[in-house]
């Protein structure tokens, strides 16, 4: 009898699709990153503007995550909208957020929400930013506030990716816009990483306190690569721009794992694409296994922590080649899962095209959406994802 190899995930597994508020609300205008996109001789092509209007139509977001068949959704709350001076929470969208966490409730969708995706309020901004430990404060009092809403809400993220937040910094400090490839980018600024983690830490302790949720934080794992003879270079690497924010997750009741493609390291540090690679529009090399590999990295760092793939998938105007990715991804996670490795959950990156950091070229969506009038078209990779989903990976 020939052997069989089951893509089945675990009961209960997340199956659901991500988003981030800057990327898709629009008029985002009292955050720091919207300062970037519209200062004059702005280092980014185009500018967040109305996004996707999902500030307006988040119910018919939800309506599409629920009928592709997903049972999650993950998006975030926008810290410059729900306090937009020091001191000052808006209770309006404090409730804004909270119907939309009865809208994922009240259609089966389970919650996941991110109290921080990579934008600040421009008076945090102002004051320093990550780059002060006495500004944690003040995010703690965003969080405090933040926590009031949760009920319901079984997972929270703290921070959305912090290593590329402390990353990313120096290039705007520099006046200069580097290609965004996972592992190109310049070591992290010291003094945001170590703020960043001890804001997880303190905010972590605070949700613990006021809600029931499961806590922890998501990295952006770059699969570093050694090429022969380079492997104590690829670790020296790896440590400050990957490892040492999730070895800080020690504690944590989950860490979000977040991968697309992998970064080669040799002698002199990072690597081009091998000549010939396929690459996605993000000039990335095409690599499906880079969830799973990323997975196995995080399980070997913290055994027995359990993990959510909380963004995967591929900038591509090829609908076939999202399937193709996807499904190739999902097969090397069901393998990941049947080795003992505790994984709850898959999110997609994303439910809609959206506004990537300074470009609308860039489509990772499973729903197109119209630049003009804001209409939704499920693309044939959200169906055959939803189809997926619904029966919990067995039609791989």
């Amino acid at each position: 009898m020939t052997p069989t190899t089951s893509t089945h995930f675990p009961a209960g597994f997340l199956w659901g699709a991500s988003t981030a508020a800057h990327q898709t609300e629009g008029g985002n205008t009292n955050s720091d990153f919207w300062a970037k996109e519209v200062v004059e001789g702005s280092i980014l092509p185009e500018r967040s503007g109305d996004a996707c209007d999902s500030y307006h139509r988040w119910r018919e977001d939800l309506d599409l995550a629920v009928g592709l068949g997903l049972n999650s959704y993950r998006f975030s709350l926008e810290w410059s909208r729900i306090v937009p001076t020091p001191g000052a929470v808006s209770l309006a969208e404090l409730a804004h957020y909270r119907r939309m966490i009865d809208g994922c409730l009240v259609r089966g969708l389970q919650p996941v929400v991110t109290l921080h995706h990579f934008t600040n309020p421009r008076w945090f901004a102002d004051l320093g930013g990550w780059r002060r430990a006495d500004n944690i404060a003040h995010f703690e009092a965003y969080v405090a506030a933040a926590s009031t809403i949760l009920e319901g809400v079984e997972w929270v993220c703290t921070f959305n990716e912090p290593n590329m937040l402390a990353m990313i910094a120096t290039m705007f400090d520099d006046g200069q816009r580097e290609e965004l490839v996972a592992g190109a980018l310049p070591p992290p600024d010291p003094a945001i990483t170590d703020v960043t983690i001890a804001a997880h830490h303190r905010a972590r302790a605070l949700l613990a306190e006021h809600t029931d949720a499961k806590i922890g934080w998501t990295v952006a794992n770059q699969n570093f690569q050694a090429e022969p003879g380079a492997e104590d270079i690829a670790r020296e690497w790896g440590w400050p721009r990957e490892d040492v924010f999730i070895d800080a997750a020690r504690g944590d009741d989950f860490i979000g794992v977040q991968a697309y493609t992998r970064v080669r390291i040799g002698a002199d540090g990072a690597l081009a694409a091998p000549d010939g690679s396929e690459l996605t529009l993000t000039g990335w090399e095409y690599y499906p296994n880079a969830a799973a590999e990323a997975v196995r990295h995080t399980a070997q760092l913290l055994p027995g922590m359990p993990i959510v793939v909380t963004e995967n998938g591929i900038a591509t105007d090829d609908d076939d080649q999202r399937i193709d990715y996807t499904s190739r991804s999902l097969r090397a996670l069901a393998d990941v899962a049947g080795s003992g490795v505790d994984l709850r959950g898959y999110f997609h990156w994303s439910l809609l095209d959206n506004y990537e950091w300074g470009s609308y070229a860039p489509h990772f969506g499973l729903v197109q959406v119209d630049r003009t009038t804001f209409a939704r078209t499920i693309k044939p990779s959200g169906s055959w994802y939803g189809a997926v989903a619904s029966a919990n990976g067995a039609t791989l």
